[in-house]
């Protein structure tokens, strides 16, 4: 029998393998008030619940960025709104990062529509 070993890189991760993901069902304050500090202390949620709970961290600090999902439909919406070809996808990200940047220095609090 051809057993197969793991490669000797992946062997420190066999804790995290184990580690279960718990999820909170909680008020909207709740979730806020959590986000905005991890916000504020340049932190994952996940990092400022462990640090809430004293539980110790090891990832590194966030990296500046936001994502979004974005399906087939999305692109064409976004291509015919900023005059672009659907299959230029570089072209609709660079669009939306400038809109990002132009709702940041805007001083919007709330996107189209508020939340929800």
């Amino acid at each position: 029998m051809n057993v197969r070993r793991k490669p000797a890189r992946w062997s420190g991760s066999d804790e995290a393998i184990r580690a279960v993901q718990v999820a909170f069902d909680v008020e909207q304050a709740v979730l806020e008030a959590v986000r905005t500090a991890a916000f504020h202390n340049r932190l994952s949620t996940s990092d400022q619940i462990r640090r809430l709970l004293d539980l110790p961290t090891t990832t590194k600090p966030v990296r500046p960025r936001l994502t979004v999902s974005l399906n087939a439909e999305d692109y064409l919406l976004l291509a015919a709104r900023f005059g672009l070809d659907p299959e230029d996808r570089l072209g609709i990200k660079e669009q939306v990062a400038a809109e990002l940047m132009r709702f940041a220095s805007s001083g919007s609090k709330l996107g189209r529509g508020g939340p929800g």
